[in-house]
């Protein structure tokens, strides 16, 4: 037997209306959500990117002045808590001092205390 042309076998999974009666089925424009989100993950993920960046280059610093000061000369033990004094001696040497630069002539590298974790935090 056939079927009449306008009569659908499963009208329920058709992706448009399948009678004059029924309602039209406009699909969903996706496109601007889409959008909207990429560029909300992707500013999301830049901050935090940035973040990271500045992250990194506070503790490459750190790293740079803890290895300057381990390397430089001194003769005693750094007592935890104690502000210490890194200067450039006459013979081109590092060295690390308690005297601080208001005291003498030697030029100042800069300030530092010594923290109960052994880093040494430039003041």
């Amino acid at each position: 037997m056939k079927k009449p042309d306008n009569v659908a076998d499963n009208p329920a999974l058709l992706p448009y209306a399948s009678n004059v009666g029924a309602p039209v089925i406009v699909p969903d424009n996706v496109e601007l959500w889409k959008e909207r989100a990429v560029n909300k993950v992707n500013k999301q993920i830049q901050t935090k990117f940035d973040e990271l960046k500045r992250e990194y280059q506070k503790l490459i610093e750190e790293y740079k002045w803890n290895d300057l000061v381990y390397k430089s000369k001194y003769s005693f033990e750094p007592v935890i808590g104690e502000i210490y004094h890194l200067y450039y001696g006459k013979d081109g040497n590092i060295f690390l001092s308690l005297i601080s630069p208001n005291e003498w002539s030697y030029e100042t590298l800069g300030s530092f205390q010594l923290g109960s974790d052994f880093k040494w935090q430039k003041i």
